[in-house]
């Protein structure tokens, strides 16, 4: 056994259990108390979903300059179909003085008086808030106010992009436990109906949970210490995603281990070569997940950069835990965990004549016939992908609308549409005038604000009120027209920026993350498949079979979100995130069968090791598959139309995977292709080729 399987094999160890056991305590003991406060490293304001290097971006870096904080600006608006009356008026005006308390005080000169809408159905104030600590505090003490003594039937709400974003941090406060909670629930679920034990499931469990812990921990400290970037979103899937992929690894392991615990009196020594044989499928799983998600830290949207170091981290954790902690707890307590089914050593397991046997027979009797009809059939399904719409308005963010996006739609009823969220140009103050008039003569723009002077008097920022709602395609065109044309002024450096500019900006980088980071993550997981596998032609087929998975689960996706949610769109890195998702987790299911068939291959022959690949890894696998599809549902239960959108593309891609790809697709495309598709291996020579009409005597194979 080499140095490296040595090593692997210590959890197992007669004595060395204990220290891995004891390790682990103490690691669980410092975790514990920091996994809680990844909350307080997680930023959900516009500059956390940036792209890097976007023109809004640059913008945002420059407003300290104008004020000593940053602002956002907070909207309320007052509204009575009827008309405004004249006990309206006077709590709008008494209200505007009131909650002038909030405002810095710097800032108190430049709240302007209400505005009247053209129509005399609606006032609005807009107040500019101080983006820091306090800001959710200030703008649920607004509400209140404006609220108080309010005449009967005047609607009043406060919008802007401070409302926004005190709603959009209360959507996802409190949702990383939730979502542990539930994770946490449906695994343990899950894993009693498979093991059918009462105390079996505990073990993976608490491996799973631990490793949970430990990924929330080191999130918050390299989130506090090294710049992690980390939100609301990232911060929601990764319990997720450990409980999920973990479980997935728990469950190979102990498969492995149950198998051989049939074959080795010690359990010490089962557990070994369990360790021997499954780790190094487990480990190279990990390996394509972490490195596809480490793909995404090359994104150029901050959220996309969040999710990949997050869920990187949280696959590592599940597989260090998986690898260590979960072999120490089994030898441990020994073979009665298994109870009532314990595995005796010499009593024999279950044979071919298993549900997953029977298939691959079926399989074997028209292998071309199989694979072409289901990739023809995964073909149809990927047309449907057509059908998704990317990008979510501020109103489909969520399903239930909360006040700010209420307040917005209300807004637009009685304003100009782009009134609330103005788009704003920061530029040189000698160019005030030239800029000024750029902005009045271009088309889209309503109306013009007066410009505010930075604190060193060097720059101007001048506010656009545009004609069309802020997060529409029309307002976008104009944002582009407002560019090219503040551009072209000499000496004015112009940057452009707000709401509309950075829904822009979000999308342009979205495009281009999905056009560098796909062949990345194609090519990384088909170099760590060809190292693994030991050939070229495998790991291509493998890739193109997930792949048009991922097309096929896309466009199912779009008809699930649109007939059961409701949601006609989705946001624009759902696609990418989805790719990165399916890519790894499909190619980790194609890795436990390959490697396993590979094993088989060698000592069986080229079909007859196809075959009990299949029969032996059948049932494990799609217990894996269920898991992982299970938890991934969890994310839609949150109000986050992101979430759900993650949540229904990764299950109903995992189950088409497991159930069609895995057990189905891949099989009939190796027993059809033969040994040649193990080129340019040794073993691609072999002489066991099986043609459309053979046939395939059963063989006694060990099923997990």
């Amino acid at each position: 056994m080499s140095r490296l399987r040595q090593l692997a094999a210590l959890p197992a160890g007669r004595h060395t259990k204990w220290l891995f056991a004891l390790a682990w305590i103490v690691i669980m003991a410092i975790a514990a108390p920091l996994a809680g406060k990844i909350g307080d490293v997680e930023e959900n304001d516009a500059a956390a979903f940036l792209p890097r290097s976007a023109e809004a971006t640059k913008y945002s870096e420059l407003l300290p300059q104008f004020e000593s904080d940053e602002m956002l600006s907070a909207v309320v608006v007052y509204a009575r179909d009827a008309g405004i009356a004249d006990h309206d008026r006077a709590h709008a005006e008494r209200t505007r003085e009131t909650i002038l308390r909030y405002v810095p005080e710097a800032e108190r000169e430049r709240v302007p008086a209400l505005i009247p809408a053209p129509d005399g159905k609606a006032l609005l104030v807009t107040l500019p808030l101080a983006n820091d600590d306090g800001l959710i505090d200030d703008v649920d003490g607004i509400r209140q106010e404006v609220r108080k003594d309010a005449p009967e039937g005047l609607n009043v709400k406060v919008s802007g992009a401070a409302g926004g974003l005190t709603d959009s941090v209360k959507v996802f406060e409190g949702l990383d436990a939730k979502l542990l909670l539930i994770s946490a629930g449906i695994v343990a679920l899950l894993l009693l109906l498979t093991y059918r034990s009462p105390v079996m499931w505990l073990i993976p469990l608490i491996s799973v949970a631990v490793a949970s812990q430990v990924a929330g921990a080191a999130v918050y400290l390299l989130g506090k210490y090294a710049d992690l970037p980390v939100d609301g979103q990232s911060g929601g899937i990764l319990p997720v995603l450990v409980f999920a992929i973990g479980t997935d690894y728990a469950l190979l392991l102990v498969a492995r281990y149950r198998e051989e615990l049939h074959r080795h009196v010690d359990r010490h020594a089962a557990m070994k070569e369990a360790l021997r044989r499954a780790g190094p499928a487990i480990v190279a799983s990990a390996a394509t997940v972490t490195i596809g998600l480490a793909c995404l830290l090359t994104a150029d949207l901050n959220s996309n950069r969040s999710l990949g170091g997050v869920g990187a981290i949280g696959v590592l954790c599940g597989l260090i835990a998986m690898m260590t902690l979960l072999p120490a707890l089994l030898v441990f307590f020994g073979r009665w965990v298994f109870w009532p089914f314990i595995p005796r050593f010499g009593t024999p397991v279950r044979e071919s004549d298993s549900v997953w046997g029977k298939l691959g027979r079926l399989i074997a009797r028209r292998p071309r016939i199989t694979w072409v009809g289901t990739a023809g059939i995964l073909l149809l399904l990927a047309v449907a992908a057509t059908q998704l719409n990317l990008g979510l308005t501020q109103e489909q963010a969520f399903r239930d609308k909360p006040e700010s996006v209420v307040g917005q739609e209300l807004i637009g009823s009685y304003f100009p549409a782009g009134a609330s969220q103005p788009t704003e140009v920061i530029a040189r103050a000698a160019t005030r005038d030239r800029v000024t008039n750029t902005l009045r003569e271009t088309e889209g723009v309503a109306e013009v604000q007066p410009a505010v002077t930075s604190t060193n008097g060097e720059l101007i920022r001048i506010g656009a009120v545009l004609s069309s709602k802020p997060d529409t395609a029309t307002a976008e065109q104009t944002v582009e027209r407002i560019r090219d044309r503040v551009h072209e002024i000499p000496g004015a450096n112009a940057l452009v920026g707000g709401p509309t500019a950075v829904n822009l900006d979000t999308e342009t980088a979205a495009e281009r993350d999905r056009l560098v980071i796909i062949p990345l993550v194609l090519t990384i997981v088909f170099i760590i498949l060809a190292l693994l596998l030991r050939s070229l032609l495998a790991p291509f087929l493998l890739m193109a079979t997930v792949v048009l998975s991922y097309f096929a689960a896309l466009g199912i996706s779009a008809l699930f979100l649109e007939q059961v949610f409701g949601i006609a769109a989705v946001d624009h890195s759902l696609p990418l995130l989805g790719f990165v998702f399916l890519v790894a987790l499909g190619v980790d299911y194609n890795i436990f069968l390959m490697t396993r068939v590979r094993e088989e291959v060698q000592q069986l022959g080229h079909a007859p090791g196809v075959l009990a690949g299949l029969a032996t890894t059948g049932g494990v696998i799609t217990s894996a598959g269920l898991v992982l599809a299970a938890t991934f549902t969890v994310l839609a239960t949150t109000p986050s139309v992101f979430l759900i959108g993650v949540g229904v593309l990764v299950a109903l891609g995992v189950l088409l995977d497991t159930f069609v790809v895995r057990s189905v697709l891949v099989p009939a495309l190796s027993l059809d292709i033969g040994p040649r598709i193990w080129w340019p291996s040794r073993i691609s020579k072999g002489s066991t080729v099986l043609t459309s009409d053979s046939r395939v005597e059963p063989v006694k194979v060990s099923v997990t």
